[in-house]
């Protein structure tokens, strides 16, 4: 066993290379029994196995600097740098984060849960040691997914012209979390089919990587004779190269002789650098290679620890993707967009039954917003289906492309709220805050998955403007297969009555509201509950005519306090005596009931403020 030896990257490097092929067996059969038992990313960390271990047997890191594009494909990076032990807590309450985290190792350079950033923060960090005159190198992995991303390209564009030192590894595997779509994708797969440029350009260089120091200069200038020749000759230039970078590969991404190979060549030059490495995503475990879409992130195993499981029950997002297709069967304007989660929010099923009205734009959801906004300009229904944390990226095009014109698109705000064990980075916590002051919009959060299809049917047939529809990461008690139902825009409902009180639900917090208010019951006070479906507007006339008659007022949200549902109500109801919202503060990993408990929005918490009231 070499892998219990590996405290640190330095032992890594007293490895040869056969120990080297061994550790990597050892390392892929720990990642697939930890995270069959924790639950987590599974393909993509698979796929990036042995590039992580040459990456730190070549550099000198933590001196070198590494920087990873969305941490779910760091898991080896956490195995390698101190944290093997710790990798059993993965994605638990109070363990290590299924992400990258500074607070948990010097390794862990930039944090990141969102893609598409590394570049960006490799430029910086890359411009900080040039100004500080430092001499430690820049790496940022990032996959193909990722590159298409806005930020992306941005970042290629400004590092490309910046002729600084920085070496970017291009993770190409065809996939983000489903295949990747658009024309960058085709392109990188005509630069791994189209080899006689390549062949002779990477000779030429090889030749001049074996020379000595004194001729080397005198030969790269030849060197790039020659390669500008080539590119005359056979009008391959690659992308990359016209951008300013200098381009090597593609290399295997799971032969690590090759890898060190490639890094080794590339020492000594000036300017930014891209290796283009070819991956495959799930590598070393047959499920997860022949279906990388279903293993990307899977459910931890429960009865059986060595048993992947990836079957969950009827969740919210399932249910929504089911009464897409019901919708859509009988409205041919209706179209469904998603920016790489065709899967997660529950749209895989649509887009095998409606090939024609499904977008995935991969991981582009500034474009998605505005895209989404033309398609409503000109009569058609889109859907957008993006995580909440998500659409955060697309906060200028919600307001300048679609609310400014009251476009009708609906936004289907899927894992609203805590997520779980994916922690800060992907809680839902402050979309209400972020789109409350918005006009010419309505926001809306279902009680459960009956509500859910009524408030979509109502959404997708709203005229007016944006609707965003915001719901949770959580299992739902049955599909609703009643025929649609359009709720009157800002109808709230009563659901319980009560004389001592009111409390103010929505959305997922609910259902936690009924059992606070039977409890309650129990010590003898009795509360009503409204539930809250609409956010934006309220019910005027309820605050009116019922709200207002109570002195004791309590509201619930799953969401940030600030700027949330219950401060803006408290401009319609100022003697609101108790809001329950989420803390100013970003919350950990771990279960939503531990969460729950943790930030007091669970039953007992709730319960025992209110108590202290009466």
């Amino acid at each position: 066993m070499y892998l219990e030896n590996i405290n640190d990257p330095k032992d890594l490097r007293q490895l040869s290379l056969k120990e080297l092929r061994i550790l990597s067996k050892e390392i892929r059969n720990y990642i697939i029994g930890i995270v069959s038992k924790n639950g987590g990313h599974l393909a993509p960390n698979l796929g990036t196995l042995e590039l992580t271990i040459a990456l730190h047997y070549h550099f000198n890191t933590p001196f070198d600097k590494l920087v990873w594009d969305v941490g779910h494909q760091a898991y080896t990076h956490k195995i390698l740098t101190g944290r093997r032990e710790a990798f059993k807590t993965l994605r638990k309450f109070g363990g290590i984060s299924g992400f990258l985290k500074r607070d948990e190792s010097i390794y862990d350079v930039f944090e990141a849960g969102h893609a598409g950033t590394s570049l960006s923060a490799a430029a910086g960090l890359a411009t900080a040691r040039d100004l500080k005159h430092k001499d430690y190198k820049v790496v940022a992995v990032i996959g193909d997914g990722a590159l298409i991303s806005g930020m992306a390209l941005e970042a290629l564009n400004h590092i490309g012209a910046s002729n600084t030192d920085i070496t970017i590894i291009l993770n190409d595997n065809k996939m983000s979390i489903g295949k990747n779509p658009g024309a960058i994708s085709k392109y990188l797969n005509r630069l791994i089919t189209s080899n006689i440029y390549k062949n002779i350009r990477n000779k030429i260089w090889n030749f001049i990587s074996k020379t000595s120091k004194q001729k080397r200069a005198l030969y790269r200038k030849w060197g790039r004779f020659f390669e500008r020749l080539l590119k005359m000759l056979f009008m391959q230039a690659s992308l990359f190269e016209e951008l300013g970078f200098h381009y090597f590969g593609p290399v295997d991404g799971h032969c690590i002789k090759d890898l060190l190979e490639i890094l080794k060549r590339v020492n000594g030059y000036s300017g930014p650098i891209l290796i283009h490495v070819v991956t495959e995503k799930g590598h070393g475990y047959k499920k997860a290679v022949e279906d990388p879409e279903k293993y990307h992130g899977i459910k931890p195993a429960v009865n059986n620890p060595t048993k992947i499981s990836n079957s969950p029950p009827e969740t919210y997002s399932s249910a929504f993707g089911k009464y897409m297709i019901e919708f859509a069967r009988k409205d041919n304007k209706i179209i469904a967009l998603t920016a790489g989660m065709a899967l997660g929010t529950g749209l895989k099923e649509f887009r095998e039954e409606f090939p024609l009205r499904f977008f995935d734009t991969g991981i582009t959801e500034e474009h998605t917003v505005t895209f989404s906004g033309a398609l409503a300009l000109e009569g058609f229904k889109p859907v957008f289906a993006v995580y909440s944390t998500f659409l955060q990226r697309g906060y200028d095009q919600i307001i300048h492309d679609v609310a400014l014109q009251k476009l009708p698109v609906v936004f289907a705000l899927d894992r609203a709220g805590l997520v779980g064990a994916d922690g800060p980075t992907h809680h839902g916590t402050f979309d209400i805050s972020y789109l409350l002051p918005i006009p010419n919009t309505v926001i809306a959060a279902p009680m459960d998955a009956i509500e859910l299809k009524n408030l979509l049917y109502t959404a997708i047939n709203y005229s007016k403007g944006p609707f965003f529809l915001r719901y949770p990461r959580d299992k739902i008690d049955k599909i609703n297969t009643a025929p649609p139902k359009t709720i009157q825009i800002g109808k709230w409902s009563i659901l319980k009555h009560g004389k001592d009180g009111v409390i103010i639900a929505t959305g997922s917090m609910v259902k936690t509201a009924k059992v606070v208010i039977n409890a309650l019951k129990e010590r003898g006070i009795e509360l009503m509950l409204i539930n809250a479906r609409f956010i934006k507007p309220v019910d005027i006339n309820m605050i009116e005519e019922t709200i207002n008659q109570f002195s004791k007022i309590f509201t619930i949200e799953e969401n940030v306090f600030t700027g949330g549902f219950g401060t803006y109500l408290k401009t319609y109801v100022p003697s609101i005596t108790q809001i329950f919202a989420l803390p100013d503060k970003f919350i950990e990993q771990g279960s939503r009931t531990e969460l729950l408990r943790l930030v007091e929005l669970d039953k007992e918490s709730i319960v025992r403020r209110i108590l202290s009231f009466f």
